[in-house]
């Protein structure tokens, strides 16, 4: 198992400060996640002190050969697994299966924005239509099931919903995950509907089935919609983060970005809003710095 002193969740211009912070402070560091996936990565830059007239992909790829200049690693997978490891620090699996160590986490993946927007969607919510697996698994003991996604997310979701369902149906426009994780779900009895666009989803007081752009209707109970990477609020509420008290959907974190785990920040859109780069940055920067400060002592401690 490969460890590190920090580990840091997300490549969005958060991650990114914090690594090239903490890595010039002398601690190791590995930056996990895929650049293409950042909300940051096809917008363009107008409102950013300083900087103007740079695409979010050009402004990313610099900060990545910022931070691996200072001695910062990365790894382009995405985490579906986090825990912590005694008698100190985090355990990680990614979605190629690959275990890591680490003496402390950054928590800075965003927030997902991403809903399918079709029918049935907002109106099922709660009553078959979910956004989280891990939360709603336990609800469709002996149910058929549908998840909807390409990425890690989705793929991880579907495996664990073979431990409940009846049935799992995966619909990705095109399957888009490590080999590893590709391998798992052809291997399983999950039916894998690659390139069936969601039209609907069907049901009165309750899901009755899914609709496809292709004709077919799947008969599930449950929809599950996973778009992208592991949320970074399940992620953050295996670890026992506090989330807010209102709307339960941000991290809460002190002036140092410190959540209430010792040994684990957070930065980012997923602190809260508002939705800008510049505090993105800001918090990246504060938690990549104290970040770097509590390894350090961990260090001493062990001497």
């Amino acid at each position: 198992m490969k460890a590190y002193d920090l580990i840091i969740l997300g490549t969005g211009p958060a991650g990114l400060q914090a690594a090239i912070h903490a890595a010039r402070a002398k601690v190791s560091v590995l930056v996990l996640g895929r650049q293409p996936r950042s909300s940051l990565y096809r917008a363009h830059i107008e409102n950013y002190c300083c900087l103007a007239g740079i695409t979010g992909e050009d402004l990313l790829l610099e900060g990545q050969r910022q931070a691996e200049k200072f001695g910062a690693a990365f790894l382009n997978e995405d985490v579906i697994e986090v825990s912590t490891r005694e008698p100190s620090g985090f355990w990680i699996k990614t979605e190629s299966g690959e275990e890591l160590a680490a003496g402390a986490l950054i928590l800075s993946m965003g927030i997902s924005r991403n809903k399918l927007n079709v029918p049935g969607e907002k109106e099922l919510l709660g009553r078959g239509v979910s956004y989280c697996v891990d939360c709603d698994a336990n609800f469709f003991r002996g149910l058929p099931v549908a998840v909807i996604g390409s990425g890690s997310a989705a793929a991880s979701g579907a495996l664990t919903l073979l431990f409940y369902a009846s049935e799992v149906h995966l619909v990705p426009e095109k399957l888009d995950v490590s080999e590893r994780l590709a391998e798992q779900i052809r291997a399983s009895s999950i039916v894998l509907h690659e390139g069936g666009n969601v039209q609907a989803i069907a049901g009165q007081n309750e899901v009755e089935g899914l609709l496809l752009k292709d004709g077919h209707r799947l008969e599930v109970k449950g929809v599950f919609i996973e778009l992208g990477a592991k949320g970074a609020i399940e992620l953050a509420t295996r670890l026992g983060v506090n989330l807010d008290a209102e709307s339960f959907q941000y991290i809460v974190t002190d002036k140092k970005q410190a959540t209430n785990i010792p040994g684990v920040y957070a930065a980012g859109d997923i602190t809260g809003p508002p939705w800008q780069m510049a505090k993105a940055v800001g918090e990246g920067c504060v938690a990549g710095l104290e970040a770097a400060a509590y390894v350090k002592k961990l260090r001493s401690a062990v001497r």
